[in-house]
């Protein structure tokens, strides 16, 4: 089971958007995901529209003439999703248990009742460096810091260091700290200078994925939903599964490699029938490769209509004296596709065949003709 706290001093960074959305996205890669609402504010509880009556408060506070278990408050979102509901109550858990020993536990005692019962959980931590995000912090393994292209964003991220640095020294409790990039405008040339300035400063924890500025996401805010669920095709949708992608290659153990299953095919025993199907199905696609000439690029992707936009191995690309390449067997017909370079999304630069996509950029498109026997 991992633990991920998402968490930024400065507020307006994305945080609880994305809290929303991975863990959205995340379920449905099959991942079964809690997001536990830490924030007194309860902006992820009130953007999916759960009752707040019963919270996390009613399960750390001593006070509550309501106690509760952290199971019995758990709210199911979605298959796969469920959510810890906050309210305005958990603010005042700070003053409640300042003198009480073994404070900066309780989260995590209270996690531990859940048995392995998620592979992820997510905690949408307030923005501030106080009990709860301490608390947060104590029961991860891993704290993901939302930065937007701005100083003032970069400056929480080095906040936040200094208490993951103390939790360490003096709870001894490591955690691997990631940084995301959020709300990155790509019509502005600012938002490349503060990304190269926020590369050269978190590169060891720099996470590839790059989350776009989107109108989608604030409108499906309004509507209570994750933006993969408002519009699954939109910038925003891709941005978040390609970064639930990233995390569950990250997480060892978890990821079921392409290559592996294909060795297991290839050593297992087909029946005759099945060997004709596959027959039939090799004959029927035809080799299709994709090029991109971007000589410092870390990582690329191809994706398109043909893999409804996924983002794996599938479609990773390799290096070829400096010119990125996909082979893939595509059956005839018309695809839409653009690249992935380094988290961020952009159409062939070399092929004029385009059509906008509504999103504000343009797909490429790509025919694939089969041989005249």
């Amino acid at each position: 089971m991992k633990i991920i706290s998402i968490a930024n001093q400065k507020g307006g960074c994305g945080k609880t958007t994305t809290a929303i959305n991975l863990v959205a996205t995340l379920a449905v890669n099959g991942k079964r995901t809690l997001l536990i609402d830490l924030d007194p504010q309860a902006h992820a509880t009130l953007g999916l529209n759960r009752d707040d009556k019963n919270s996390i408060y009613n399960v750390i506070s001593k006070i509550t003439p309501r106690k509760l278990s952290i199971k019995d408050i758990i709210q199911n979102v979605s298959p796969g999703f469920d959510i810890v509901p906050s309210n305005v109550l958990v603010g005042t858990l700070e003053q409640e248990l300042s003198d009480e020993i073994g404070r900066e536990m309780k989260l995590v005692e209270s996690i531990a009742t859940l048995n392995d019962a998620y592979d992820f959980i997510i905690i949408d931590c307030p923005p501030s460096l106080g009990f709860l995000t301490v608390n947060a912090i104590r029961a991860s393994h891993e704290i993901m810091i939302p930065v937007e292209t701005s100083r003032f964003s970069v400056q929480g991220v080095e906040h936040l260091m200094d208490i993951i640095n103390l939790i360490k020294e003096r709870l001894g409790h490591p955690v691997t700290p990631r940084v995301l990039v959020t709300m990155f405008d790509s019509r502005l040339r600012h938002s490349f200078s503060m990304l190269e300035k926020i590369k050269n400063q978190f590169s060891e924890m720099l996470l590839t994925t790059i989350v776009h500025t989107n109108v989608k996401l604030k409108e499906s805010a309004v509507e209570g939903q994750p933006v993969i669920v408002y519009d699954k095709y939109c910038r925003g949708a891709k941005d978040y599964y390609t970064l639930a992608k990233e995390l569950i290659a990250l997480e060892k153990g978890v990821r079921i490699d392409d290559a592996a299953l294909l060795e297991a095919g290839s050593a297992a025993e087909f029946s005759q029938k099945m060997k004709d199907v596959v027959s039939r199905e090799i004959q029927s696609v035809l080799p299709t490769t994709f090029g991109l000439y971007a000589p410092e690029a870390n990582s690329v992707y191809v994706s398109g209509s043909f893999n409804n936009w996924a983002i794996d191995e599938s479609c990773r690309m390799v290096k070829e004296d400096g010119v990125w390449v996909a082979r893939l067997p595509l059956s005839s017909g018309l695809y839409r596709y653009q690249f992935i370079v380094d988290g961020r999304w952009q159409p062939d630069p070399v092929n004029e065949r385009r059509e906008a996509n509504g999103f504000g950029d343009m797909n490429s498109l790509v025919e694939v003709a089969a041989h005249a026997e």
